[in-house]
């Protein structure tokens, strides 16, 4: 018994899959060439940043803003909320409004160390782009979470690996990073992730809308919170604040306001050495005692034990 012989097309996509493969293996390298130990290294194209980790990490939560990252090497796993999403080699994250997460690298040695290129993504450039783009409009728009994952294809690691590239010639770097970005945003808008990036660039999308409200949170997130008001602020009613919202942030608006308390109060502790009575009053409780349950289901301990083992780690 014979087996089948591969189609014309098998065999393109096979060949298509072995390039991408050594692409993201040369992206590999070059990350590894432009990082020293495990941090987080900005690059003299401003919006572009590699992290680099020799072994796994544990959760490390912040406030994520709109970003494309791609695994280059190893595994990360990020929690939005109580939900899970993992991204391997040749993956990519788009978080397409600001969102707190934590975030955690689950796959890395000194040896295979975990890589990634992160690019934080300009909403006025992407929003030029859009309009120039013919995008059909006859369905119903939904809105998408604010992360997802997806494959990335040959395109976009191709583009990604020119503009990597570019570092190792800083004279072009103020001419060609500029026409790199903008054809890297081209990839996004014709990607598995195509919505969720034109949704953020779009004036008077449902997602554009959270996007704003998200914003007027962060900016007030110490005082009290009229969800009526925030509605109203994006021409919502509040039924359809509440469900795009959750959509968009896996959370309720509150819920999303507790965790940038949380984070802050964290922050305050951590970086100013403030107590633990002094930063609940700073971020918007009233009662420490509360401030001290909800901080020990967000981190997983007590603020002052949470702050000691932070101290030490």
């Amino acid at each position: 018994m014979t087996g089948e012989i591969p189609t014309s097309s098998a065999i393109s996509a096979k060949h298509n899959l072995q390039g991408t493969v050594a692409q993201c293996q040369e992206l590999a390298t070059l990350v590894r060439r432009h990082t020293e130990g495990s941090s987080v290294h900005q690059t003299a194209i401003e919006p572009l940043s590699f992290t680099h980790s020799d072994a796994v990490s544990p959760a490390l939560h912040s406030i994520n803003e709109p970003a494309l990252a791609i695994v280059v090497q190893g595994q990360k796993e990020v929690l939005l909320g109580e939900e899970t999403y993992q991204c391997s080699v040749m993956q990519y994250f788009i978080v397409s409004v600001d969102l707190p997460m934590s975030g955690s690298v689950i796959e890395a040695t000194p040896d295979q160390p975990y890589l990634g290129l992160k690019l934080n993504l300009d909403l006025m450039q992407l929003c030029d782009l859009v309009a120039q783009m013919s995008f059909s409009s006859g369905k119903k728009e939904n809105s998408v979470r604010g992360i997802s994952v997806s494959n990335a294809d040959a395109g976009l690691i191709e583009c990604a690996l020119r503009l990597v590239k570019l570092l190792d010639t800083p004279q072009h770097i103020p001419i060609l990073a500029s026409m790199m970005l903008r054809e890297l945003y081209y990839r996004l808008l014709i990607s598995q992730q195509s919505e969720a990036v034109r949704q953020i660039a779009t004036t008077g999308s449902s997602m554009q809308r959270i996007a704003l409200a998200v914003k007027r949170i962060k900016s007030e997130f110490a005082q009290p919170m009229l969800i009526e008001d925030l509605a109203k602020q994006v021409s919502m009613s509040l039924s359809s604040f509440h469900q795009h919202f959750k959509q968009v942030t896996s959370m309720s608006p509150l819920q999303y306001q507790k965790q940038l308390r949380l984070l802050e109060a964290r922050r305050l502790m951590l970086a100013e050495d403030a107590d633990a009575t002094y930063a609940a009053y700073q971020v918007g409780y009233e009662s420490p005692s509360q401030f001290s349950r909800e901080y020990s289901r967000m981190f997983g301990a007590p603020p002052i034990r949470d702050i000691e083992r932070l101290h030490t780690a």
